[in-house]
């Protein structure tokens, strides 16, 4: 087994879905990025949620807002549902509905629900897109894969970023670029352009 060539494999199978979706993907994640901005500008905060590598992206954004991305600014609110393992466990025991009963409790009108599941099918990830706008929230979903019922429930004022892959791996790539720029765009747009 030539483990190189396997790295160099998954690599280019990387760069290629990358340059193939920018003009798909670009569109939708600036749009992202200003309905998110708009959000933290009136004062509402960003609640992002997914499991497994989802979660894991959750908590990446969460990070980027709170600390910071790039640059030095003020913390940004922006919490990852998928952190809290006393609320996480004692729901799950009971629900399907360790996101959603979050987002009723700490969402509210304006707020913005970042949604991540790379096949959009994710029980309580699509529960949390129904509590979101149940709270009068607006949704950013990315997902892949179609988009999956995530993607069927949302509706003109949220943004769908669907990478248009069928490979877990490399959706969860594309997904934490997706992020770095709607980091990178907010930092722009509260701050200023910077090259």
């Amino acid at each position: 087994m030539d483990t190189t060539h396997r790295i160099r494999a998954h690599f280019n199978a990387s760069a290629q879905l990358k340059l193939a979706a920018v003009d798909a993907l670009a569109p939708q994640i600036a749009r992202a990025s200003t309905l998110m901005t708009e959000c933290l500008l009136a004062d509402g905060k960003i609640l992002a949620c997914g499991n497994g590598g989802s979660a894991s992206d959750a908590q990446h954004f969460a990070a980027e807002m709170v600390g910071r991305f790039e640059r030095e600014r003020p913390e940004l609110p922006a919490i990852s549902l998928a952190t809290d393992t006393s609320i996480l466990t004692a729901i799950a025991n009971d629900y399907d509905q360790v996101f959603a009963k979050q987002v009723r409790a700490l969402g509210g009108a304006g707020d913005v629900l970042l949604a991540i599941s790379t096949s959009g099918n994710s029980p309580s990830v699509v529960a949390a897109v129904d509590a979101a706008h149940e709270r009068g929230m607006r949704v950013v979903a990315l997902t892949g894969k179609g988009g999956g019922r995530a993607g069927e429930l949302l509706t003109a004022d949220d943004v769908h970023v669907c990478v248009p892959h069928g490979v877990t791996a490399r959706i969860q790539e594309v997904h934490l670029l997706a992020i770095h720029c709607m980091c990178d765009a907010i930092d722009a747009s509260l701050l200023g352009d910077e090259e």
